[in-house]
């Protein structure tokens, strides 16, 4: 059995622990400032949690100091799955590869696109329904994660890219947060900021509002422009062949509606006749998120044992390297390259 240990007791650690649990992964336990009455033994010391030789790590720590935590793990011969981003600014990026990146140890936490609908969309993108991609759009979550999701879509390596950005101020009604519903629902100032992203072999658009995570007033939105066909939403259109379009949905077979009697469940993802996606924890009622994590704790467990990288840690640098030149192009009101990187 693939063993693993966790720094941090936050939100995020609980999921790791807790999707371990159904996977028949053996969380050795998390490492705490302080004792905690917690479902997985709690270890007041880096070192009382390694005592167990864990076949991985996981850090879920705050973005400051997750790059010393890493170097550490690192340095005593870890593997370790680093939640996102790997360094909070460009110079901790820069520090970080100098420091480990050679040692194949470090894995990034990037879970957007295991969601099953991501997963059915790239099944299909892949495919080549639609042909060679050249653009992606996104809109429906922020910074690194969109990088990931915009990058992975297009097939575009970690080259150079010209980044501009800008931010707009309007008044928006939040309704709903992380913490629950507001009472009474405040309209109050929300920022956009839309950043074009120009790679060498296609075209990024990002578009993030605040609290769009959580705020179902503002839809998410993603396109995938190809050189045959557009996939829209959960929508594709598509040149098949001479004088002939076809518009086709992508449906998600959902359990558990009306006189349905096998529970509240995700089953497959189809487009057409073709199966995108199934899923493969059926019967355990988890949320997309979940279901992502868990995949990603799984793809882990099996880079342990010799199998694929799940998310290198040259993709995670790269992709938050791209998200602070969006930051930076927005402040500035400027465009940004990002230029070639050591980590490339």
């Amino acid at each position: 059995m693939t063993s693993f240990g966790i720094v941090g007791t936050g939100w995020r650690a609980e999921y790791f622990w807790r999707l371990g649990a159904a996977l028949d992964l053996d969380c050795v336990g998390v490492v705490s400032r302080r004792a905690q009455d917690l479902p997985v033994p709690v270890h007041l010391s880096l070192d009382a949690c390694l005592a167990s030789k864990p076949d991985f790590v996981v850090t879920a720590v705050p973005w400051a100091v997750t790059p010393p935590l890493i170097v550490e793990l690192v340095e005593r011969g870890v593997r370790v799955l680093a939640e996102t981003p790997p360094a909070p600014d460009l110079d901790g990026l820069r520090r970080l590869w100098r420091a480990v990146g050679a040692s194949g140890l470090v894995q990034v936490a990037e879970q957007y696109t295991r969601m099953p609908p991501h997963a059915a969309r790239l099944a299909l993108v892949r495919s080549g329904a639609i042909g060679t991609v050249t653009r992606v759009d996104v809109s429906s979550t922020h910074q690194y994660h969109a990088v990931s999701l915009i990058r992975t879509f297009l097939g575009t390596g970690r080259g150079p890219v010209e980044v501009h950005a800008t931010r707009t101020t309007a008044p928006l009604a939040d309704p709903i947060g992380r913490t629950g519903w507001a009472d009474p629902v405040e309209v109050k100032p929300a920022t956009t900021t839309i950043a074009t992203l120009a790679f060498e072999d296609g075209f990024g658009l990002y578009d993030f509002t605040d609290n769009q995570w959580h705020n179902q007033l503002l839809n998410r939105r993603l396109l995938v422009r190809g050189t045959t066909g557009e996939l829209r939403d959960l929508e594709a259109v598509r040149l098949v062949a001479d004088r002939t379009i076809v518009r086709t949905p992508i449906e998600r077979r959902q359990t558990g509606y009306d006189l349905d009697l096998d529970g509240f469940d995700t089953d497959h993802i189809t487009f057409g006749d073709q199966v995108l996606y199934r899923n493969p924890y059926q019967g355990q009622r988890w949320n997309d998120e979940e279901i992502a994590i868990a995949t990603l704790l799984e793809d882990t467990a099996a880079w342990v044992a010799g199998g694929p990288e799940p998310y290198p840690l040259a993709d995670g640098i790269h992709d938050h390297r791209v998200a602070l030149a969006v930051d930076e192009s927005a402040a500035r009101d400027a465009t940004v390259r990002v230029g070639e990187e050591p980590w490339r």
